[in-house]
């Protein structure tokens, strides 16, 4: 099978009617053609690489979820609504059935989304899969961006936090060595959370017109709330015992679940700024999105991130994040 055979049977009519519905002109010229008349334009772009960001046996419907939900999730944190999507796929060889399932996992958030698949491209990898995806939403004025947190906005998360990070610790475990029974039904309960994420498309629309700064939670809380704080040069207090942790790990140790609450990545779950008087407002967007939210702590002036314990002590030595180039 060639690049264009494999481009028709598995990509060209995945959402053929979405994009035909919106007026775009998709996949089968050499660029694209976007009918877009309302708001601004937001462009945001992800790489999954086998043996990086997911394991070689990895479940390929799920990875076809994933590869557009953490795209999805950044255009949530911009409070855009998704209009289209391009993918890029690199395989070391056609696979009829991980293409058919693939391809399945992407189209129906695709689908759910209205995000329309309108170009990318396919190649032969030599080393292992690399998958690449654009996402295209659109937003309007003012945009929730990372500099615009101000002196005395409440700090806000939303969802439960934890349970990506030990799904995966439990994942590098058993390749290792047979996993006890308490692991292997900690791991079915968290797994999900890891492998298929639901982006918070729905909330991130509806907390645009109340918050000021936004990110989608990626590389662990604390270190994705330093970004905010760095281009807004501010600092903030965040309340640990506030941060909600997902149900399941309360059977793990204060220091494990601590650590996967305040720093486990792929959570993709949004952490915002907004003033007080928005309180009832968010929370109200909340219940209209079925999300949950958590108001953990305070915007500051004095450009440092103190994180208190739940005596409301200092903690000395912040939980570090995911590096990309570790």
């Amino acid at each position: 099978m060639d690049e264009f055979a494999l481009i028709r049977q598995y990509f060209t009519s995945s959402v053929a009617s979405i994009t035909e519905s919106a007026g775009f002109v998709g996949i089968g010229d050499d660029c694209a053609v976007l009918n877009v008349r309302q708001g601004d334009l937001v462009i945001c772009k992800d790489v999954l690489i086998e043996g990086r960001h997911f394991f070689s046996d990895a479940d390929p419907f799920l990875l076809g979820h994933k590869a557009l939900a953490v795209n999805l999730s950044d255009l949530a944190a911009m409070g855009a609504k998704p209009v289209a999507c391009l993918l890029g796929v690199g395989l070391p060889k056609v696979d009829s059935q991980w293409l058919a399932s693939f391809s399945r996992g992407f189209k129906e958030l695709a689908e759910r989304y209205d995000c329309a698949l309108v170009g990318g491209d396919t190649t032969r990898s030599e080393q292992g899969i690399f998958i690449s995806v654009t996402a295209l939403g659109l937003a309007d004025q003012p945009h929730a961006l990372r500099s615009s947190a101000c002196v005395g906005d409440d700090i806000w998360v939303s969802g439960q936090l934890g349970a990506p990070k030990i799904a995966l610790d439990l994942l590098i475990k058993q390749r290792l060595a047979p996993l006890s029974s308490d692991e292997v039904n900690l791991l079915q309960a968290t797994r999900p959370r890891l492998e298929q994420p639901e982006p918070e498309v729905k909330l991130g629309l509806l907390l645009k017109p109340y918050v000021h700064a936004m990110i989608d939670v990626s590389d662990g809380l604390l270190q994705d709330l330093s970004h905010i704080l760095k281009a807004s040069e501010v600092g903030a207090v965040v309340h640990s015992n506030k941060v909600p942790l997902y149900p399941a790990l309360s059977v793990l140790t204060a220091e494990q679940s601590w650590d996967a609450m305040l720093a486990g990545g792929d959570e993709y779950v949004l952490c915002f700024t907004a003033p007080a008087k928005y309180r009832s407002e968010i929370e109200q967007c909340a219940v209209n999105s079925t999300a949950k939210v958590s108001r953990i702590g305070q915007i500051t002036a004095d450009r440092e991130l103190v994180l208190l314990d739940s005596r409301q002590q200092v903690v000395e030595k912040l939980p570090q994040g995911f590096n990309h180039f570790a």
